[in-house]
């Protein structure tokens, strides 16, 4: 079982930066890959990026890519999300999950636990 609680979401202007934060409870963090996953109103929920369990490899949304960048840190069962620049597009509820096994990284349904998500919010 793990238990996932994201931090960092707020308000901040078109081409500014925000560091997502989730952290892990359990002791088999390091074994699960890592995502992020977004979800704006009246959409469905979409992947943004997944890192590998032991943080070498990443993956991202061609919407994301050069912007936004994943990074973990086993020690602290932590998994970032940092963005930037941000665009009112990537206005949306933000959710960390993690998942066993390597095939459907960009599959929510492959994902086996999710953080309750948190908010970002880009003004333009």
């Amino acid at each position: 079982q793990v238990q996932l609680v994201e931090s960092g979401g707020g308000l901040v202007q078109a081409g500014g930066s925000l560091r997502l934060s989730c952290a892990a409870s359990g002791r088999t963090f390091s074994s699960y890959v890592m995502g992020w996953f977004r979800q704006a109103p009246g959409k469905e929920r979409e992947f943004v990026a997944a890192i590998s369990t032991g943080g070498s490899l990443s993956y991202y949304q061609n919407s994301v890519k050069g912007r936004f960048t994943i990074s973990r840190d086993n020690a602290k069962n932590t998994v970032f999300l940092q963005m930037n620049p941000l665009k009112p597009e990537d206005t949306a509820v933000y959710y960390c999950a993690a998942k066993t096994g390597n095939p459907g990284w960009n599959i929510s349904s492959r994902y086996n636990y999710w953080g309750q998500g948190t908010q970002v919010t880009v003004s333009s």
